[in-house]
């Protein structure tokens, strides 16, 4: 039987609800202000999906003491995760012009969690992380992505050398985001299917997707300052694919 997950947050549970995501059952903090527009959609989703809710005191959400959890949480199942090659055929199916994040050894829940939301905003098809980071896809996840975890697949891969060579194959164009480069981001043509490498926090990239990759895409900072946090590195390449593409017809203001 699967671990139930918990969800927490208002934006994060509205997010899962629409999603079709099931939640068990939904708590809130008793004496919980009701007034704001997300807190009265929540409610009304909930009761649109038939969906039990519970009010319970401060000492229920013991375990999120810590936490931004606004006064909600919900129980829900884990998520789904999938395998690239069950994907992109189906992508490519559809007419898509796959846009792939493959993410290298990311740590930071909130890294993760802000890369997520980014790449929800941006149109990408999936992120790939490698199969040993399955803890990373959890509640802190789904918090600080406010709930675009819910959004885009998430594909598991044991190894991702072997991932990226598919890829490769299946006519992705493989693109490092590196300070090792000469090559500007905006230089690069992200026209075509494209796979995006973003590295560990504090290592980079490793040097055998390095080797393999078609491009490395390098974007400059001030002397003294070595690089990018890597989510906001993403967030910069991301948009430049996303003008590239000229996905302004798709742009909701």
């Amino acid at each position: 039987m699967k671990k139930l997950e918990i969800v927490y947050g208002i934006h994060p549970l509205i997010e899962a609800i629409m999603a079709k995501k099931t939640i068990k059952k939904l708590f809130f903090q008793k004496g919980l202000r009701q007034g704001s527009s997300a807190y009265k959609k929540l409610i009304n989703l909930s009761k649109k999906e038939h969906i039990s809710t519970q009010t319970v005191s401060k000492q229920k959400f013991y375990q999120l003491k810590n936490k931004n959890h606004q006064g909600v949480f919900g129980i829900t199942y884990p998520i789904e995760t999938f395998h690239i090659e069950n994907l992109l055929p189906l992508f490519y199916k559809k007419g898509k012009n796959p846009l792939l994040i493959i993410l290298d050894r990311i740590t930071d829940v909130r890294n993760f969690g802000s890369i997520i939301r980014t790449s929800a905003c941006a149109g990408v098809d999936a992120i790939i992380i490698p199969k040993k980071y399955t803890s990373m896809i959890g509640s802190d996840a789904i918090k600080t992505s406010s709930g675009a975890l819910f959004k885009i697949p998430i594909c598991q891969e044991k190894n991702i050398l072997n991932t990226i060579k598919f890829l490769t194959n299946s006519g992705l164009k493989i693109v490092s985001a590196t300070e090792k480069s000469n090559i500007y981001w905006y230089n690069i043509d992200f026209s075509g299917p494209t796979a995006l490498i973003l590295g560990n926090e504090e290592k980079g990239i490793s040097s055998k997707y390095l080797k393999i990759s078609y491009e490395k895409a390098k974007i400059p900072s001030i002397k003294g300052i070595s690089s990018l946090n890597v989510s906001v590195a993403c967030g910069v390449i991301l948009y430049e694919i996303f003008r590239q593409r000229k996905y302004q017809s798709k742009i909701h203001f």
